[in-house]
């Protein structure tokens, strides 16, 4: 007998309890993944007997911790549908302060001539590069050492209508020689130190690219150099936006200061972390 979308629910959040702090949840995205409908639809036919082809599978991935985005290849970010693969980090909702930061000074400032000019180095998915044109025309540029998820930005991007041009290499040595400079530059770069890796929650740890979090001793590395060298792609006026670690915003704030940037402020996230710092260059 198949049991009713209630039982299926109610059972499986029981069994998720041990995996994550949203058991109920992430039964209710796995089982609307299965069934095919979206989760409002399904959690208005509770008392019906559905059938689910694959939802034991889905739930034994989850206990293995694997993101719920990679299981269902998918995850909404600044109110857009993102395309998700593994091991390409998962868009948090942290990083759409990033977004809403970038999206502020364009309106306030514009550009010099035509449409703003944006970087974003380290484009993973392509989620804050996507999310920046879809809300404002700009001409968009985004980079990452890594092809695969050049490519995934690219998908991403075809998906939602935005035209951005992804490249490949390491921050600003994947841009043209003859690059003019950008209005405004975003990263949400690594920033996770290495000795904090095996404090990390397992869905991390074992499903996400180490690669895309780890940023030497200090969790600095990557943001050290973003900061040196951005002054020299960026217009007078332009942003330098970050997001940082939980417990960076002072030193990176200094490290501003020393190439220049005035200005600098943060906006924090839900839990009253100051996770983005911003700048100006003179």
């Amino acid at each position: 007998m198949i049991p009713t979308v209630a039982q299926r629910l109610a059972e499986a959040a029981q069994r998720l309890k041990p995996v994550t702090d949203t058991p109920r949840l992430d039964a209710e995205i796995l089982l609307a993944h299965a069934v095919g409908m979206p989760r409002s639809a399904l959690l208005a036919r509770m008392h019906e007997a559905l059938p689910a082809p694959g939802f034991g599978e889905l739930l034994e991935r989850r206990l293995q911790y694997e993101p719920i985005a990679y299981i269902v290849g998918r995850w909404e970010f600044f109110s857009l549908e993102f395309i998700v693969r593994p091991p390409i980090l998962t868009p948090r909702p942290e990083t759409e302060h990033l977004v809403e930061m970038a999206l502020d000074h364009l309106r306030d400032h514009g550009a010099v001539a035509g449409p703003p000019r944006v970087l974003d180095l380290g484009t993973g998915t392509g989620c804050v590069a996507v999310a920046i044109a879809h809300n404002l025309p700009c001409d968009m540029i985004a980079t990452d050492i890594n092809p695969d998820t050049v490519a995934l930005a690219r998908e991403n991007a075809a998906k939602h209508g935005v035209s951005i041009h992804a490249c490949a290499g390491d921050l600003f040595d994947a841009l043209p020689q003859d690059a003019p400079p950008f209005d405004c530059i975003v990263s949400n770069p690594p920033y996770v130190e290495e000795d904090a890796w095996p404090g990390l929650s397992p869905v991390i740890r074992l499903h996400e690219d180490p690669r895309a979090l780890l940023a030497g001793k200090d969790g600095l590395a990557i943001i050290r150099r973003i900061i040196a060298d951005a002054p020299a792609h960026l217009r007078p006026g332009g942003l330098l936006a970050l997001e940082i670690g939980e417990n960076h915003f002072l030193r990176v704030a200094d490290l501003m200061r020393v190439a220049g940037f005035r200005g600098i402020a943060c906006r924090h996230d839900l839990s009253g972390i100051p996770r983005i710092i911003g700048g100006l260059r003179p």
